[in-house]
């Protein structure tokens, strides 16, 4: 029976149109190769820096970080942070785009662990740091999901902790310290990486505001208006030290920087013994 025209026309059109939609048909990425319910080697990469500043590294102590399971409570990974602060110029003064890494282009510190995963699995990941420094020690935590095989790479997991290591120096904490006598109080002021805090540098001391404090147990008696001393990231300021009638169990003093803009906050803390006036020709 002979062919209608119109129905070979169509047959026509649709062996033209089939091989190019074909043609165009976006690819599917091939599926992972591991059977259900099997666990999958999962790499994780964890990075933790000081906000505004370097990566936490050997020089501070490092930092901790823990990695649990957030359904089942089961810790999953633990470990330190150990490396370099990380390039300074690359992290803090060259411009990059959203997607280019920041601290990894130069060697720097972080954790890393394999997982066994047989299901995507939200993860707490919690940090602290610097471990080098308790009392300038901060926390942080993140909630993460994780793909089985789909590993972290460039930066990783970055997570940002906030504040300044804040050190009295001299005094050095614990020395008796004669009453009547006009004492210098130092202190350093640094970034929780360790990085300097002075004048006109990456991290500028003239944005923060840094003053020392006298106390009789819980009072304050004197503020003190800290001045940097031209050498790395130290500051001073006089104080006088009081009687031993008026300080019985000695003196405190009391190291506060606070950057307000950055959100940063850092003290240092030291208790000191004072003695009588008289014994002042005895000090060595």
């Amino acid at each position: 029976m002979p062919v209608k025209p119109a129905l070979l026309l169509i047959t026509l059109c649709l062996a033209t149109l089939s091989p190019l939609h074909a043609a165009e048909a976006p690819s599917t990425p091939p599926l992972p190769a591991n059977q259900p319910n099997e666990s999958v080697a999962t790499d994780v990469l964890v990075r933790v820096v000081a906000h505004g500043a370097m990566v936490l590294g050997d020089d501070v102590g490092g930092a901790r970080i823990t990695i649990t399971d957030v359904a089942t409570g089961r810790l999953l990974a633990s470990g330190l942070q150990r490396g370099e602060s990380g390039d300074q110029t690359q992290i803090m003064r060259t411009p990059r785009i959203m997607e280019e890494p920041r601290y990894s282009s130069r060697p720097s510190a972080s954790f890393s662990a394999t997982l066994f995963l047989d299901r995507p699995t939200l993860v707490d990941i919690a940090v602290q740091g610097p471990l080098a420094y308790p009392w300038a020690m901060q926390r942080a935590s993140k909630t993460v999901l994780l793909v089985p095989g789909q590993a972290m790479k460039n930066d990783g997991i970055v997570l940002h902790l906030y504040g300044f290591i804040v050190q009295i120096e001299s005094p050095a904490p614990g020395t008796p310290l004669i009453a009547k006598e006009d004492v210098k109080l130092k202190a350093s002021v640094r970034t929780l990486s360790g990085s300097l805090v002075r004048p006109h540098g990456d991290w500028d001391s003239r944005k923060v505001k840094i003053y020392g404090e006298v106390l009789i147990g819980q009072h304050v008696v004197e503020q003190l208006q800290m001045f940097y001393t031209g050498d790395k990231s130290r500051f001073e300021a006089p104080f006088f030290v009081p009687l031993p009638t008026e300080a019985p169990d000695g003196i405190t003093l009391r190291v506060v920087a606070a950057d307000e803009a950055g959100d940063h906050f850092g003290v240092g803390e030291a208790k000191f013994p004072v003695l009588p006036e008289r014994l002042r020709s005895s000090k060595p």
